[in-house]
């Protein structure tokens, strides 16, 4: 299936490892310019070169690193189609243990970024022929999660902003989603499952298995393609069927 994506031109950040990363790899296989946004300067030059791809060191906390980051898609390729936001996650706590200096942290690590990087990009998106903002969320934007309170504040928050967003920005062709994963094999399952999973966590997902970094991408990158022009304001669940809410 051609995904429409020759020549395109994407902005991942987070793209030096896991599901950025990940996304980056489907991208370029449809035939995408990637630009990789990541703080980790060598693992992203080697990544970019290995996918033909740009890479931009930077933090998502610095609004100039972002602002670079669009400055060089624009420049490179000429404008910008497709954004990925993704981005790290808090520490693990419980609700009882925020206080405001961890809610600030999150905040500054989970929205202000996002919402940063998504208005540097509108004006390119909206110019582009097929405009596309993809956020990689949680599954803690659905239903809360008992051990990240921090993740439950705010990737709801986000994924309510960017629902709005897609209204807004619908009747100019672009369109807004969300993926949330559930349990995919990176190094953040390593941090919060650091024994592995024990067979009766793996018995709460339908396939029994975590699922793979790829295996995400190519959802990301379906959602980025002109195949899924007609999606816009939703968050797809991948998860290999551990949650059985019904929407």
């Amino acid at each position: 299936m051609d995904l429409g994506l020759t020549g395109r031109t994407a902005l991942v950040s987070g793209a030096s490892s896991g599901l950025g990363l990940a996304s980056a790899e489907a991208l370029a296989e449809e035939g995408a310019n990637v630009v990789l946004f990541a703080r980790r300067a060598d693992q992203l030059e080697d990544h970019a070169a290995r996918l033909g791809g740009v890479a931009v060191a930077g933090d998502v906390n610095e609004d100039a690193d972002l602002e670079r980051a669009v400055a060089t898609a624009a420049e490179r390729f000429g404008g910008l189609d497709v954004l990925v936001w993704n981005g790290g996650g808090p520490p693990p706590g419980t609700a009882s243990d925020a206080d405001e200096g961890s809610l600030e942290s999150a905040y500054r690590l989970l929205l202000r970024p996002a919402v940063t990087l998504v208005r540097l990009c509108l004006e390119h998106l909206e110019r582009s022929p097929a405009g596309r903002i993809v956020a990689i969320t949680s599954l803690a934007a659905q239903e809360p999660t008992t051990h990240l309170a921090l993740s439950n504040t705010f990737r709801p928050a986000l994924t309510g902003w960017l629902k709005t967003l897609s209204r807004e920005v619908g009747p100019k062709g672009v369109t807004v989603n969300c993926v949330a994963p559930g349990r995919i094999a990176t190094a953040r399952l390593d941090e919060l499952y650091p024994g592995g999973p024990t067979d009766e966590q793996l018995e709460e997902i339908a396939l029994r298995r975590w699922g793979t970094p790829r295996e995400f991408g190519d959802v990301v990158c379906f959602l980025a393609s002109d195949r899924a022009r007609y999606v816009t304001g939703q968050t797809l669940v991948v998860d290999g069927g551990l949650k059985r809410f019904l929407f």
